[in-house]
């Protein structure tokens, strides 16, 4: 009898991937297709258009079924698929499902304003509470804000408000329905609750009209939402009649398909955004007023610290400053990632005084809207690789800095890193994380973990396992593990302590000069 095996669809920033794995978490067939993040009409905006993401996926799905006939794996065999997307990625349709406009994305930049107005007793309370600030960044960065206000054509006509795991999730099944943990975005949602905010709250007031009817029907991660329709078969290839699964958001998703299933323990992401969480029962804002995202194991929350513009910064490098690395790796036909790790290896701890701030996209409190990466300590010395170098350290000072608040908020000591994403297929961007943090790092057995991830919510959903805990101990394991050398730690422990936390604020004023005077990034 063929084993029966689990599909995820995967549509991250960079990429979409359609994943076939087994009970025991491994990764049996693969199908990818490379997309363009966004594109720009605007300094600031990012924009995609929505079928630029299904057809990725069509196409993704093709290339599996190419893997899977070679390997002799039938289709019949799939029991179950679940979808997990990039976060924040909004798309209106209208009544037929059609989007209307180009989907705003997550690293879009523009700024919105509200049609309508908070209560005077609202703005007293967000004031006496010092939340002022996040209310107005609400406001700023909402995109359907900006969409109500200057096309309100298409906001007129928008019939469904998605992020776009529910737009995929229609397309496949024909139902608006969504995973509640899928919910990350500019959006009244309860973070808390677990469910759409009720229409008192203040976030509807900003636009009149504004109503929960435009948002998909949320489920449980680990729950059936639907089945794969006869029309979404013929495009796909999935087989029809395939329950589609709730699971989550990419970042949820890999942190369950790393094992990161407890406080104890962080999980980081070396993503085009880069990460750290950790996992709870509790609800525990990573900063006040910043909510705890929903996490792909039921009635569970992730505290989440984020560098917006993370492992994005090393593609960047790559592209810009990497050429004759690439080159190289094609014509001695090696991962290119290989020769950018002897890079690194070339320069010393600490990078010879180099330090990077990671902010090349601003925040919403710390850092704030004002921030801009900075890179000082410049010498006759360095090369473009002690460059490539401090970018990996400053990341990594970055998420200690988002750790150690982890940690207060908690009110629980980590042991352990659990690191996933496309920068930790680097060894030696993993080993200097060891050292930076002082903690044991380890690297899951796939690189796949947010495809695992939805994986193991579709295996818990079918009764293959009895929750997320035991899907965790069958599906997930070490692939290696990294420890700190602590001689070369106590070097960046003082650079940390008394050069990085010591920047911002050192560079903000300056970076607000710089803001006022250039207009960039945007008020």
């Amino acid at each position: 009898m063929t084993e029966q095996t689990l599909l995820a669809i995967d549509n991250g920033t960079q990429s979409v991937r359609a994943l076939l794995f087994d009970k025991s978490g491994n990764l049996l067939a693969k199908g990818k297709r490379e997309i363009e993040p966004y594109f720009s009409e605007h300094p600031g905006w990012a924009e995609q258009q929505p079928k630029v993401y299904w057809d990725a996926m069509v196409d993704a799905c093709a290339q599996l079924w190419d893997d899977m006939d070679q390997q002799g794996l039938a289709r019949a065999s799939i029991a179950g698929v679940s979808v997990t997307t990039q976060r924040g990625t909004m798309v209106n349709v209208d009544q037929s499902g059609e989007p209307l406009r180009p989907a705003i994305t997550w690293l879009d930049q523009r700024n919105s304003e509200p049609l309508g107005h908070l209560p005077k007793a609202y703005e007293l309370l967000f004031r006496a509470a010092g939340a002022r600030d996040l209310v107005e960044r609400y406001q700023q960065r909402a995109q359907y804000l900006w969409i109500a206000s200057r096309q309100p054509d298409v906001w007129e006509r928008t019939y469904k408000y998605l992020n776009i795991s529910g737009f995929l999730n229609f397309r496949l099944c024909g139902e608006y329905v969504d995973s509640v943990a899928s919910q990350v975005a500019y959006l009244p949602f309860d973070y808390k609750a677990l469910k759409w905010a009720p229409e008192r709250d203040w976030r509807y007031k900003l636009l009149p009209g504004f109503s929960t009817k435009m948002f998909p029907k949320l489920y449980r991660p680990a729950t059936k939402m639907g089945e794969i329709t006869e029309e979404a078969s013929r495009l796909t290839g999935i087989p029809s009649g395939l329950p589609l699964m709730a699971s989550a958001s990419d970042k949820s998703c890999e942190i369950l398909g790393s094992g990161g299933h407890t406080n104890d323990v962080a999980c980081m992401s070396y993503g085009t955004t880069a990460t750290i969480n950790t996992t709870s029962k509790r609800y525990v804002e990573p900063m006040r007023f910043m909510p705890a995202y929903p996490s792909a194991i039921p009635d569970h929350y992730c505290s989440e610290i984020m560098i917006f513009r993370g492992f994005w910064m090393v593609s960047w490098f790559k592209q810009e400053f990497g050429l004759r690395e690439q080159r190289i790796a094609e014509a001695e036909n090696v991962s290119p990632e290989s020769l950018f790790d002897e890079l690194v290896n070339t320069v010393p701890p600490g990078s010879m005084g180099l330090m990077l701030q990671p902010y090349w996209t601003p925040g919403v409190r710390d850092p704030g809207p004002e921030a801009k990466g900075g890179i000082i300590g410049f010498g006759d010395v360095h090369t473009r690789a002690h460059v490539y170098r401090a970018i990996l350290e400053g990341l990594a000072y970055g998420l200690r800095d988002g750790l150690e608040r982890l940690q207060q908020r908690n009110k629980q000591q980590v042991h352990l890193l659990r690191v996933s994403g496309g920068g930790s297929q680097s060894d030696a961007a993993l080993q200097l994380t060891a050292d930076i943090f002082g903690l044991p790092v380890e690297r899951p057995h796939t690189y796949e973990t947010s495809g695992l991830g939805a994986a193991m919510d579709t295996a818990v959903a079918l009764g293959w396992y009895p929750d997320c805990e035991a899907a965790i101990k069958s599906m997930t394991r070490v692939g290696k593990r990294f420890e700190p050398d602590q001689q070369v730690h106590k070097v960046y422990d003082r650079l940390y302590k008394e050069v990085y936390l010591k920047m911002y604020k050192q560079l903000q004023p300056l970076y607000r000069s710089i803001q006022d005077i250039t207009g960039y990034p945007e008020k």
